[in-house]
């Protein structure tokens, strides 16, 4: 067994666990499918042993392999920390930042915040990773995160930048063609929904209103409203910033989600990074008129 391994083979080798594919984790590492199966064929050659069980449903990982991933991911957060602390002698604000946001954040409100930042910053670079998915700050997945939640529990710094509010939209047409959508509680309209769970409609504007779509982003739904195929319920700064749609009269805001923006403590020191957070705390204040009414 060679004595010294390859990090980068050991890297690789988390990816594959953690997607359950090599095709996923060369997807994931933004490399080629050759070069995982490369590192993967050279690291079980270091360690004398077959790592994976390739079988029709994925990887399976065999006794070595199992035995691998705990030291594997000990030197994974040793990397990390040395990332982050030598990023953390950084002064200057310019270089790039990767920033995890939610696909409901990229509808008119990224690009008008990237804006002025650019005006303030034209040094730094925004990479934006847009997903619902909870960015993993501590693997340096993202350097910020800006997340919609009731509560944060990680062991990150973070600020409570607002709470918004939800209405309800509609395209002019369809709000003509159900001119007593108030008098008759949505009868004869249709809700365009996110997910299989409807029980909010009861306690919505219109609560008989029946579901006819499920479309899972608000870009999605926005979309599908402005083309007259139904009523939604999205974040008020997205709604109220196309034009296509209008809120539909009389209904009252709803209770949105706390917008929180989250960081590695060992990346405070980060001259972008702090540029970046004192930056969108300071947008977020200015602008909370667009999220709370």
């Amino acid at each position: 067994m060679k004595k010294e391994l390859d990090w980068d083979h050991l890297r690789i080798f988390l990816a594959s666990v953690r997607t359950g594919s090599f095709r996923k984790a060369a997807e994931k590492l933004a490399v080629n499918h050759g070069t995982v199966h490369r590192a993967i064929s050279a690291l079980e050659t270091d360690l004398g042993t077959r790592l994976f069980d390739r079988t029709s449903s994925g990887l399976q990982l065999t006794q070595p392999g199992e035995t691998l991933v705990g030291p594997a991911e000990e030197m994974e957060a040793q990397a990390n920390a040395i990332t982050r602390k030598l990023t953390g002698l950084d002064l200057v604000p310019s270089g790039a930042i990767r920033l995890s946001l939610p696909p409901a954040f990229s509808h008119g409100l990224l690009s008008d915040m990237l804006l002025e930042f650019a005006k303030h910053y034209p040094e730094i670079t925004v990479q934006a990773i847009s997903t619902n998915r909870v960015s993993d700050l501590l693997r340096l997945e993202a350097d910020i995160s800006l997340r919609v939640a009731t509560n944060v529990d990680e062991d990150v710094f973070g600020r409570k930048l607002i709470r918004f509010v939800q209405a309800v939209y509609a395209s002019p047409d369809y709000l003509e063609r159900h001119g007593n959508l108030m008098e008759n509680g949505g009868e004869g309209a249709h809700w365009i929904t996110w997910s299989d769970n409807h029980d909010w409609i009861a306690q919505s504007p219109f609560p008989k209103a029946r579901v006819r779509h499920v479309l899972p982003e608000v870009s999605m739904q926005i979309e599908a409203a402005s083309k007259g195929l139904g009523l939604i319920k999205v974040p008020a700064f997205a709604g109220d910033a196309d034009p296509r749609i209008l809120r539909v009269p009389s209904t009252p805001v709803l209770p949105g989600y706390n917008v929180w923006l989250l960081y590695h403590g060992d990346l405070r020191r980060v001259a972008r990074v702090r540029a970046f957070v004192d930056f969108t705390t300071a947008y977020f204040e200015r602008n909370k008129g667009l999220f709370t009414r």
